[in-house]
């Protein structure tokens, strides 16, 4: 199992309307970068749910359920998107400011690349961001 980090903006995705959809698509990602980490995803890899912008915190939890595909909003046809299924909600949400407090943190993408919309999680700053956020 590998772990991720999803970006979205609370005014096109909520973690609300993640929790009352239970499932639905990730698509709109337009970085290869963020595609390539798509194409890597697995059923059953855990993946945070991120508000950016204004927020810039993590909220929740979801599942991947169905791997990559042809992104159908993408009229090209050269991007892709995955099923997410919500898992839980955080205690206690993660935010940006917090994370870059966290030494053990500060080698992560979202401290580095904080454009990144799709990006890897390793299991110990996985397990450490968890435990911070209550779960």
């Amino acid at each position: 199992m590998k772990y991720w980090l999803l970006k979205s903006e609370p005014n096109t995705w909520s973690w609300d309307d993640q929790i009352k959809e239970k499932i639905t698509i990730w698509d709109g990602v337009r970085n290869y970068q963020a595609r390539r980490n798509l194409m890597s995803m697995r059923v059953n890899d855990l993946c945070f749910f991120y508000h950016s912008v204004n927020e810039k915190r993590i909220v929740g939890i979801v599942s991947v359920i169905k791997e990559h595909y042809t992104d159908p909003t993408d009229k090209m046809k050269k991007f892709v998107a995955v099923d997410v299924k919500t898992k839980k909600s955080l205690n206690n949400p993660i935010t940006l400011k917090q994370i870059k407090k966290e030494k053990k943190l500060s080698h992560l993408a979202l401290v580095k690349q904080g454009r990144l919309s799709v990006m890897p999680i390793d299991k110990i700053s996985w397990n450490l961001i968890c435990e911070l956020g209550g779960i």
